[in-house]
């Protein structure tokens, strides 16, 4: 299986390259905690608020339909500032929209406050990948992405199980209180220690942020890669949103227990991504992302097609699945960031995360439209939204072969 990947000598990096990857592993903890820790609030806000699971849809969706269109208007000028104040402008942003989020008191003010949040905070994961691309070597973005990745699996065994914690003790606000404070704290390091990231200011090709944002459209090879994002993130949106739901009403787990579940799976996700993404710069990165993704459809098979599950089966199965999940996007981050350019890095990175957005935006309104919560709280046609996900897991790895014959391509120039 043909892969851009060079394998590398051991790498060894600095203490201020260490402290890029802690921070912005930190950073997108917070970030990804902030829409995660929404998905298993889902149980409780359908009850607290009195929504229906179309309308909880929508406000998942609402954060990245926002922050999609926010990618797009940002596209044109992300390569026209010094990364790290781009960085802060938008966190924020980020950190307000998080704050109004805590203030929600219905269904109304809670739809905006993500919008306004997803305006913000979904432009933040681009201005990461471009900084990693700009302070990186190819030969190590997996190793690093495996660490920056590790935010995901932290949300769960750090921010989640707390998160639940205190949403059952407090009441739902409390979580997003807490993101708004340890965000402050991850502000206030980045402003303080983090250098000007400005390189790419030097070799500008147009002076015209609309010009900019033409060619990054028009370019073919960018296209090909912006068509491979529409449908990568669609198992994450169409399962996850539903997926504290259907774990208690389904799969009869208790709410008390949803913490340990996401504890455990956290665990295991940040023991495997960093190992993952060492060993996707030694095999290769696309031939990690096939086999993670051959693995996390079966998983997906498994866990939709689940009724009344023991605990202790419940946990194995998430522990499996967000293994091969996580590993795929380890793979897949690492393999965008060779796309473009470094003059189009910023720009590339904010339309790659719009379109990200947007697609995943339709997937999670899509998956409130083909769910039905009957009057006993049982979801059905979860297993619908499976065999949904799996199929576009397979177009996915098509689309990814042919972008990794083009990474390929460019390498050898």
């Amino acid at each position: 299986m043909a892969d851009s990947t060079v394998t590398p000598s051991k790498p060894t990096f600095s203490k201020y390259e260490i402290f890029i990857i802690s921070i912005l592993s930190i950073l997108q903890f917070t970030i990804i905690l902030d829409f995660m820790v929404l998905n298993p609030l889902g149980a409780q806000l359908l009850i607290e608020l009195n929504i229906k699971p179309v309308q909880f849809g929508l406000v998942v969706s609402a954060y990245a339909f926002s922050a999609g269109a926010s990618g797009l208007l940002a596209a044109g000028f992300a390569d026209k500032f010094d990364r790290k104040r781009l960085l802060l402008f938008f966190y924020a942003g980020f950190i307000l929209g998080t704050a109004f989020c805590a203030l929600a008191t219905n269904y109304e003010y809670l739809l905006f406050a993500r919008i306004f949040t997803g305006v913000f905070g979904g432009v933040i994961g681009s201005i990461t990948f471009a900084i990693i691309t700009d302070l990186f070597k190819m030969e190590v973005r997996g190793r690093v992405m495996g660490f920056v990745q590790t935010a995901f699996a932290a949300s769960q065994v750090l921010g989640i199980p707390i998160g639940l914690v205190l949403a059952n003790k407090y009441g739902w606000h409390s979580p997003f209180w807490m993101i708004v404070i340890f965000s402050i704290m991850v502000y206030a390091l980045i402003f303080i220690y983090l250098k000007p990231i400005d390189e790419h200011l030097k070799i500008q090709a147009e002076n015209n942020p609309f010009q900019h944002l033409s060619k990054i459209l028009t370019t073919p090879q960018y296209l090909r890669a912006f068509l491979t994002v529409v449908l990568l993130s669609t198992g994450g949106y169409m399962l996850m949103p539903l997926g504290s739901a259907f774990s208690i009403n389904n799969l009869k787990i208790r709410l008390e227990d949803l913490p340990l579940i996401y504890g455990i799976t956290g665990i295991f996700s940040i023991i495997a991504g960093p190992i993952m993404g060492k060993l996707s710069d030694k095999v290769g990165k696309y031939t990690i992302f096939v086999w993670a993704s051959l693995w996390s459809m079966l998983m997906i098979g498994i866990f939709t097609q689940l009724g009344i599950t023991p605990l202790w089966l419940a946990i194995t199965v998430n522990v499996l699945l967000f293994i091969g999940v996580s590993t795929r996007m380890i793979a897949s981050s690492a393999l965008m960031t060779a796309v473009p350019k470094p003059q189009d890095r910023g720009a590339f990175m904010s339309l790659n995360s719009s379109i990200q957005q947007i697609g995943g935006g339709f997937a999670s309104a899509a998956a409130g439209l083909i769910v039905v919560q009957t009057p006993s709280g049982f979801l059905e046609h979860y297993d619908i939204l499976g065999y949904v996900v799996i199929a576009s897991m397979l177009i996915v790895m098509g689309l990814m072969y042919f972008l990794n014959k083009q990474i390929q391509k460019n390498e050898r120039r």
